[in-house]
């Protein structure tokens, strides 16, 4: 008998951002008791959970003190204490998913060595333990111009990443470990969100297609279905399937990949959470992920993950030339438009490209649903008030 709904069981979540919130929703939805810890004391997730305190998510004391007060623990953000995690998984706490994926997939240069172990195809890496060993192979031939660099930790929203063209572009980057990635000579770049319950079941959501925005290298556009042939999608769904299997996740796993020129499909990295790549999925599935993360973690039977209609996802990202206190240009026009939803994430300030909301635009035609996203795109402008 499963005593999640209206009882004393108490889940926690590390990370009060947008994911987190979206999350929440859901936990309304079934009446679960949520704790939520965060850095920031203006979380947007502090208003629709339970319980909400500020800790640093990797800070090892705040973790372990966190996680003994819940029953089950789950996170919205790669940044957090692996060591606290396993350590609660050592005191048989349920942490989902696992420390031992988290750990695979926190470092950008442990889940590539990952996907080469596991025979997972992805994108020819060599790796650098600083700058300087990056700029000796650079020198010596043995990095051939233009690649891409990503720093092993931290990097996310197209930070953390760039595509060098030329030796001085080497001066300006940090001195990190890293990752030199041949660049993929690509048609497409699709996602595919995996759930796998506790007990193994395991379902794929529909293949998405993720166009970026030139500039901020961030996805300005996610369409649902990807406008690729059917043998191409079953292709990328079993391949998110093997990647899921070989991380053992519990919960969703975002798996983003390239489509190449010869139609082979290259795992270009992943995200063990709900994932920008599923907000289609509020308004154009039956299930959306982050009720399906819940299903998953608290082993619950997985939603359907048809779609109900077609779908585009906008990101609302702040305007480049606007940095403090939010207001949103022009909402009043497209939510006086049929099929459109924007979805705004409680965020009070805004600055250049950070993600502040979306919008998710159904239409049971997709060119017509990817016309309408941009009108979406032209008439709201996420501004500050002074500028």
């Amino acid at each position: 008998m499963t005593h999640y709904f209206s009882s004393d069981f108490k889940l926690g979540i590390l990370g009060g951002g947008q994911l987190g919130k979206m999350l929440l929703y859901d936990t309304r939805k079934f009446d679960i008791q949520t704790y939520v810890m965060d850095a920031n004391p203006e979380a947007p997730s502090r208003l629709a959970c339970n319980h909400f305190e500020v800790g640093s998510l990797m800070d090892y004391d705040a973790v372990m003190a966190f996680g003994k007060k819940v029953d089950v623990l789950t996170f919205e953000i790669e940044s957090v204490n692996v060591k606290a995690l396993e350590d609660l998984e050592a005191l048989g706490k349920k942490v989902y998913p696992s420390a031992a994926t988290l750990q695979k997939i926190q470092n950008k240069a442990v889940q590539k060595k990952f996907y080469e172990s596991s025979h997972i195809p992805t994108a020819d890496f060599d790796l650098f333990s600083d700058l300087k060993r990056l700029k000796e192979a650079v020198s010596e031939g043995n990095i051939k111009l233009p690649f891409v660099w990503k720093s092993s930790i931290g990097g996310y929203d197209g930070k953390g990443v760039s595509v060098i063209k030329s030796r001085e572009q080497l001066s300006q980057l940090p001195d990190v470990e890293c990752i030199a990635e041949a660049l993929v000579d690509f048609k497409t770049e699709i996602a595919v969100i995996v759930s796998r319950s506790v007990s193994g079941e395991i379902k794929t959501y529909p293949v998405v297609e993720m166009e970026f925005h030139p500039e901020a290298n961030q996805v300005e556009y996610v369409l649902c279905p990807a406008r690729i042939d059917e043998t191409l999608a079953k292709k990328a769904r079993e391949l998110a399937q093997l990647v899921s299997s070989k991380f053992e996740h519990v919960g969703l796993l975002a798996i983003e990949m390239f489509v190449t020129q010869s139609d082979d499909v290259l795992v270009n990295e992943v995200a063990p959470r709900p994932h920008n790549s599923g907000h289609f999925s509020i308004e154009g599935s039956f299930t959306n992920q982050f009720e399906q993360h819940l299903r998953a973690i608290l082993d619950l039977p997985l939603g359907s993950t048809e779609s109900k209609s077609h779908s585009v996802m906008v990101n609302l990202v702040g305007d480049e030339k606007h940095t403090g206190e939010v207001v949103y240009e022009g909402i009043e026009d497209i939510m006086a438009m049929p099929g459109v939803t924007p979805h705004i994430y409680g965020k009070r300030e805004t600055r250049p490209f950070r993600k502040m909301g979306h919008v998710n635009i159904i239409h049971a035609d997709l060119s017509e649903a990817r016309a309408i996203a941009e009108v979406v795109k032209s008439k709201i402008k996420v501004i500050s008030k002074t500028s």
